[in-house]
This record gives C-alpha cells, structure tokens and sequence, in this order.
C-alpha cells in the first residue's frame, strides 16, 4: 500500500460546501466514498485540525489529505480487446469504441473499460480508480490517458486541473454554423433530472472552443477544444448554441430537412450514438517532461455518416 501527501489550499468558489463536497472538487481522480473513508480514519487535516465530511468551509483553509493507495477489490479483470495507440511504463494511451463504459457504476459492474484495463495490466490495481484519470461517455469515441503508476497518476491529475492537457475532438452537430467560437458557460447537475447536466449560475466553470472544419446542407462537422472538461460538457455546450450533436437524444433530436434523400434520411434517423470522437490528445509526459501528442481517425460509423452527409456513395 503506498501512500502520498497531497496539500491543497480552498479556493474562495468552494467557500459554503462540505468538506467532501469541496474534497470531491478539488480530487475528481478519488471517489467520495474514499474520501469520505479517509476524514473518517483521520488523514484528513484542516488547518492542521481533525474535520468532520459535514464540516462547512470558509475559502482559504490549507488541506492534509494523506493519500493511500489501496488495492481495490473490485472490479474483476476480464479479457476485453483494447485498442492501445501508445504504451510504456508510465502510461498508455487508448482508443475507446463507442459503446464502452469506462468504469464500473450503478447497475453496470463488469465489461467497462476498468474491467479490461485491470485485465491488461493486474498492476494497475494499487493506482486510483485503475488509473483513469478523465472519462469519455460511453456512446463517444476516442483518446484517453491511462496512468500506469501512482506517480504518474498524481502528475497527469495535476496537468488537468491546470488545463494543460489538450483534447481536441470532432463533432457532428446539427444545423449550418457560419464561423467557429467559443462557449464559455458554467455546467452543472440538472436541478431536476438528474442524468442530465445543463447549464447553471452556479456550475462549475467550462470553456469550449469549436471551428467549422466541413458544412453540409443541414449539418456541420466541427474540430472542438476543451479548457476543462465537464460531464456531457460538448454535448451540453452545443445544445446550449441549439446546434446539438447529432445523435444525442438526451440533449437534441434528429434534425432531417424536407427533401432529404431517403436513405440519408434513414442513417440520420437510425445513427445509435452522439456523433463525437476524441481525435487527438497532448500532455507532458510523467517521466520525461516532454510533450507528447497522439491522434485517432474517427470510428467507421461516423466516417460513413460523413461521407453520406458529403454525398458520397
């Protein structure tokens, strides 16, 4: 079991939550239930004193967290293919299918991407959450960076937190846009459905930035960067332009003009995902210091959804 150090000091935004609410902002690689665990087993300090998770914070205290990496017992490993773009001992970088949960959660325990990933490497089990950093949804394709190492993990989470690892994805969205932009809108839970997020006063910051790469006669395709990374932040922001990406049913509806031809129609119609792929993924490597980038083709599915809305036979 290895165990860490981590200080961090309460942002004045965080001022009014509970000590695990905040604790869960400030550490997103850690679970609130282990959070939770370790206040309660005494590895957390506040301004050196032993806090309660109910506890309400002001801005501006100093955090203990004594950090323990403890081997999970769960999940079981299984034997999923996994498409790896890149591997060494720090970390590895993969190319995640649509369709694929990424970790275990409420009613889905096995055949995610922890499930594989454990199976791969059995040594991932001493590294937080198996060393899943960042999350993709499941019905969205592409790039993600898996740290191998608790070290690893600790550097990676910090290069998120100050936004210096790049993602870059392509979306297809519906409707013609004229010029790309930017969307700078705070996202958050959805007050009243609670599997959605929406945009909220209160939310947590977000920042997507988005370019026309290809218009079609009622659709766009565009190449989409992120600042930070929300939950169904894209999806959320293009709604937000009423641009929604094709696909989504949580956030949009199909959009087909008149005069569309029928087997166009019918693929727009029937497309069983949100049309979005990470394409592409830079960060600092862990043990070098050096900046390495990776890029993945968008799936089969979508490149046909392209070439239909292209025209293309």
């Amino acid at each position: 079991m290895g165990t860490e150090k981590l200080v961090l000091d309460v942002p004045a935004e965080l001022s009014g939550l509970r000590l695990d609410q905040a604790l869960a902002r400030l550490c997103p690689q850690h679970s609130r239930a282990r959070l939770q665990g370790w206040i309660r087993s005494g590895l957390v300090r506040v301004d050196g004193r032993e806090p309660k998770a109910r506890d309400r914070l002001r801005g501006g205290e100093r955090i203990e967290v004594e950090v323990r990496h403890e081997p999970d017992a769960e999940p079981d490993a299984e034997n999923i293919p996994l498409r790896i773009v890149y591997e060494d001992g720090e970390l590895l970088i993969l190319d995640k299918p649509p369709g694929l949960v990424v970790h275990p959660g409420a009613g889905v325990r096995r055949h995610t991407l922890m499930n594989a990933l454990l199976h791969h490497d059995p040594g991932l089990r001493r590294v937080p959450r198996a060393g899943i950093v960042h999350r993709l949804d499941k019905d969205t394709s592409g790039l993600m960076v898996v740290a191998r190492t608790p070290e690893a993990h600790t550097w990676i989470v910090a290069q998120l937190k100050a936004r210096q690892v790049r993602r870059e994805y392509a979306a297809i969205v519906n409707g013609v846009l004229t010029a790309g932009g930017t969307v700078d809108a705070p996202v958050g839970r959805h007050p009243r459905e609670r599997r959605r997020m929406a945009i909220l006063e209160g939310g947590r910051a977000a920042i997507t930035h988005y370019r026309v790469v290809r218009r079609f006669t009622a659709h766009t395709l565009l190449r989409v960067t992120l600042e930070t990374g929300r939950t169904h932040q894209i999806r959320v922001h293009m709604a937000h332009l009423r641009h929604p990406v094709l696909g989504d049913r949580v956030y949009g509806r199909p959009r087909v003009p008149a005069g569309t031809p029928e087997p166009l129609r019918q693929l727009i119609r029937a497309f069983p995902r949100q049309a979005l792929h990470a394409g592409a993924l830079a960060l600092v490597h862990p043990a070098t210091r050096r900046e390495m980038r990776w890029e993945a083709p968008v799936p089969e599915d979508m490149q046909q959804l392209i070439d239909a809305l292209d025209g293309k036979p």
